[in-house]
């Protein structure tokens, strides 16, 4: 199996070599990158090009790493013994089975999605060790041992919220999706919006790349957020004379709200316009 990207998903050259060294090697792809890269529509990719089944196991503050092996819930079989219900005596019925069980049992080879593992107590990757190394563990309750008939597609995403354990990192195989530079973003938008108008797409990527490079940004827009604008664009139907104007004196763009996500950043525009308002 080769990862070449798919009709709906431009992979850089650099991406295809690290998906199918990861794939080649049965190593988990571990891929970091600005928020809105692209990294957690990978996996789908990946899925979609394979004909592979998506197990998504998305990560947050609470997420524990033995959720994704199976929980037991005591409870419910405390409540169901006083009430007399026969299941009781059956332990596995109150086994719930959790993302890297479905993956280890699942009937075709599967591609696991581990999204956001940053987000999750710096010990999750830790506490995962042993199972993606091993592909089994022990489900102590029933005395079983669940293991991979093959090993996993398995691609684990970060935003870089926490450093990961060096330890969880040599078991990995790493990719930084670098932002991606105007001819990539040009291929980006053709897939997206097939026929644009290319003077429109032009002017809109001067807009966009000037703002991500405005000094004290705090959330730079990412390439999700220029798609939104580009569809707004279009939706409004946007004279192009609005995107055209070098008037400094405007300097926050037109539907502003799908490129700048906080107030900061509103308000920098806001003095930058008012700095060359007064200047003018």
């Amino acid at each position: 199996m080769r990862f070449e990207g798919t009709k709906d998903y431009v992979a850089t050259d650099d991406l295809k070599v690290a998906v199918n060294a990861a794939v080649t090697l049965r190593r988990p792809l571990l891929v970091k990158g600005e928020p809105g890269t692209g990294k957690t529509v990978l996996a789908h990719e990946i899925a979609k090009a394979t004909g592979a089944p998506l197990i998504q196991w998305h990560v947050k503050s609470t997420t524990k790493a033995h959720q994704g092996l199976y929980e037991y819930d005591a409870v419910a079989r405390l409540r169901d013994g006083q009430l007399g219900d026969p299941r009781v005596h059956e332990i596995s019925n109150y086994i719930r089975r959790g993302k890297l069980w479905e993956a280890f049992t699942s009937p075709v080879l599967p591609v696991l999605l581990i999204d956001e593992i940053d987000k999750a107590d710096i010990e999750f990757p830790n506490d995962l060790l042993q199972e993606l190394d091993r592909m089994s563990f022990d489900v102590y309750e029933t005395g079983e041992t669940v293991a991979a008939k093959e090993r996993p597609i398995v691609v684990i995403t970060s935003n870089n919220e926490k450093d990961l354990p060096d330890a969880f990192l040599r078991r990995c195989f790493f990719h930084y999706i670098k932002f991606p530079e105007r001819e990539t973003m040009q291929s980006i938008i053709d897939v997206h919006f097939p026929g644009i108008q290319k003077i429109l797409v032009s002017r809109a990527m001067d807009i966009f790349y000037e703002v991500r490079d405005v000094p004290g940004l705090k959330k730079k827009p990412s390439t999700s957020e220029l798609l939104d604008w580009l569809k707004l664009l279009l939706a409004e139907d946007m004279p192009l004379e609005v995107l055209q104007s070098k008037d400094a004196r405007k300097a926050i763009p037109p539907l502003h709200g799908a490129l700048l996500k906080n107030e900061q950043d509103i308000m920098l525009f806001e003095r930058l316009a008012f700095l060359a308002r007064r200047q003018g």
